[in-house]
């Protein structure tokens, strides 16, 4: 599914080839997706290669059904439908903070925009998906600080709500879950190559994406002294949005957003300096993560990278001091971009890794 959905056409040997599958696998599970109608034959493609059965090239077919996917921000979330190539079907911004109303409150909104996109499209609804800040169990309950969520069941709501499988996942584990699904699959003889994300934003922490799938790195390397004031503190906590502007604050500057200290740095040194000492904090944490895992690419998301330029500089020469190994650097620029990969990821998870169980049962 992986490689008939990133290709163009292929056909069953190169399928073979690619996967080292056997051709009676190949050939059963080609079968499995044809007959779910996700896959689809394209006979007026076909290559001649001398005697014996035709090469019928194979291509995703037309998408049978839609996936939901969504990213929840402090301040507002991102909803949107996507096809089972992953293109956005269609997105809409919720305006909502989900700090400020209980959570009940909140996933009935939540809800009734994913009602809202879905009216007027005649495809069902096989599954959703929710990337959040904060910690998730396997049952899709969710504890986030920056929310006020304790324990708060989203994926038992949402399932109640759509009749259909809900898969909930840190925002962190999410994007890198992203990275490796817009990726080709290297043949089984070679490994896959480590790509860390390193993120910082409402919440800050790195996963990386291997042979195994996304793993969640443990916590970050513990920050030390510096004018931010951050020792003995963890990095999620010191370095977050709100945790950075809170320690902000304590220095006598007050900002509302990541964007507006920006702004105050321009014209005040001491902002400045502020901004540049969490980027070379974040850049000492990141080194950390990759001594532990060696990738061959870190990608870097969130506002800490993307909002702030010069920070970003200060962050890519302190990382160079400490990680001399060779890496490809790699920023996703936007907070839509990012909100997008993320909601992406978590609608796709099981399209994925049991295409076949999302299936509509026929009564």
């Amino acid at each position: 599914m992986h490689h008939i959905r990133l290709g163009q056409q292929l056909i069953r040997n190169e399928l073979v080839e690619a996967t080292g599958l056997s051709q009676p696998t190949v050939t059963r599970a080609v079968t499995a997706l044809m007959q779910a109608g996700l896959v689809q034959e394209r006979p007026d493609l076909t290559l001649s290669s001398g005697p014996g059965r035709p090469n019928i090239p194979l291509e995703l077919a037309p998408s049978p059904w839609i996936h939901a996917g969504v990213a929840i921000g402090t301040k507002s979330s991102y909803i949107a439908l996507f096809d089972t190539k992953g293109r956005t079907l269609r997105e809409t911004i919720l305006e909502k903070s989900a700090a400020d109303l209980d959570p009940d409150t909140f996933i009935e909104h939540l809800m009734a925009g994913v009602n809202r996109l879905t009216t007027g499209i005649e495809l069902p609804l096989v599954g959703i998906g929710v990337a959040t800040s904060g910690k998730v169990t396997n049952a899709g309950v969710v504890t986030a600080s920056n929310l006020g969520w304790d324990g708060v069941d989203i994926a038992g709501r949402l399932n109640y709500q759509f009749s259909v499988p809900a898969t909930v996942a840190s925002a962190i584990p999410a994007i890198a879950a992203s990275e490796l699904q817009a990726a080709p699959l290297p043949h089984p003889d070679q490994p896959t190559p480590v790509t860390l994300t390193f993120y910082a934003d409402d919440s800050v922490g790195a996963a990386y994406s291997d042979d195994l799938g996304v793993q969640v790195l443990g916590p970050l390397e513990t920050t030390g002294g510096s004018d931010l004031d951050t020792l003995g503190m963890s990095p999620e906590a010191a370095l977050s949005t709100q945790g950075f502007l809170s320690r902000v604050s304590d220095q006598g500057i007050f900002a509302e957003s990541l964007g507006e200290l920006v702004k105050i740095a321009a014209t005040n040194d001491k902002a400045r300096k502020l901004l540049d000492d969490r980027a070379t904090l974040l850049a000492h944490a990141a080194a950390a993560a990759a001594q532990q895992r060696k990738p061959a690419t870190l990608v870097l998301a969130g506002s800490a990278f993307s909002e702030d330029q010069k920070g970003r500089s200060v962050f890519a020469a302190q990382l160079k001091k400490e990680y001399d190994a060779e890496i490809e650097l790699r920023l996703i620029p936007t907070h839509r971009e990012n909100t997008r990969a993320a909601a992406r990821a978590v609608a796709l998870d099981r399209l994925l890794n049991e295409p076949l169980s999302l299936v509509p049962k026929t009564s």
